[in-house]
């Protein structure tokens, strides 16, 4: 009897025993759901952050791309400016260095011309030094020659020219025999005189020039007047002159002083002529007698 009521019991007891559990049941699925829900909303909260926050990325990578576009640009323009700036510095050093060279030229050609016009002063000084020397000289020259001139034209005619004196012997002083060179011993005092006339020149050479009548060749008389001139020179020289001063040349029968075939002129025309030149107007050449 016990069992059976404790079996009549039974269908109660569950009855009371699943209400229990189905409420249980319902507040997990209640739970469950609210769970899905949250999960959901969080989900679709987090999928919003999310977006939210790659938009954010990219415009962050945006920003940061732009950024460094920036920075490249800045970097291109500070080299650009760098070389710029280098140029701009190596030209003004190249312009300081040619307003360096410029300022040592000037100072160079300044120095340059001071010396020039030094040089042209002193060589202007030199010059009128030599000037006044060169008149002094010719002054005392023409003293010399006019007093030479005095002296040996009181012995036989003499005459002036550009370069000296020019001394005549014709007939009138030493007179030379038809075809001979000798001097006769009666024309010796005058050769005499004349050298110790010359015997006190200084700075002057002597040419001694001998000449001949019209009668014979040319060639022959060329020869003849040489004999007749270095016997003069050889006189001279006996009598003290020294030998390096003097030269004889022959003109033969050419330059006759009296034109004509009388006996008067070709005795005129058998002469010898001593010139007397300034040693500094002397060139290289042969001594001529000017005419």
């Amino acid at each position: 009897m016990m069992d059976s009521s404790r079996e009549a019991l039974k269908p109660d007891e569950r009855g009371l025993g699943d209400a229990p559990a189905k409420s249980q049941g319902k507040l997990a699925l209640a739970l469950g759901v609210i769970a899905i829900a949250l999960s959901l909303v969080l989900g679709f909260v987090y999928l919003i952050s999310v977006r939210r926050l790659e938009r954010k990325v990219a415009r962050l990578i945006q920003q940061t791309e732009g950024f460094s576009r920036l920075v490249e640009r800045a970097q291109e323009q500070s080299q650009t400016l760098a070389q710029q700036a280098s140029q701009a510095a190596a030209n003004a050093q190249a312009s300081a260095q040619q307003r360096d060279l410029a300022k040592q030229a000037q100072s160079n050609s300044e120095a340059q011309a001071q010396l020039a016009r030094q040089q042209a002063a002193a060589e202007q000084q030199k010059a009128d030094q030599a000037t006044q020397q060169a008149e002094e000289y010719r002054q005392e020259r023409e003293a010399e020659l006019a007093q030479l001139q005095q002296a040996l034209g009181q012995i036989a005619e003499t005459r002036r020219t550009a370069m000296g004196l020019v001394m005549t012997l014709d007939s009138k002083s030493i007179r030379f025999d038809f075809d001979k060179a000798n001097i006769t011993p009666e024309y010796r005092d005058i050769l005499n005189r004349i050298a110790g006339i010359l015997m006190t020149l200084k700075g002057y050479t002597i040419a001694v020039y001998g000449y001949t009548d019209d009668i014979g060749t040319q060639t022959y008389n060329l020869q003849l007047s040489h004999r007749r001139a270095e016997a003069v020179r050889d006189f001279l020289v006996q009598a003290g002159i020294s030998p390096t001063i003097m030269s004889t040349k022959g003109f033969g029968k050419s330059d006759p002083r009296v034109p004509g075939d009388s006996e008067q002129a070709r005795a005129a025309n058998r002469r010898v002529e001593i010139g007397i030149v300034d040693s500094k107007l002397l060139t290289n050449g042969p001594l001529v007698v000017p005419k």
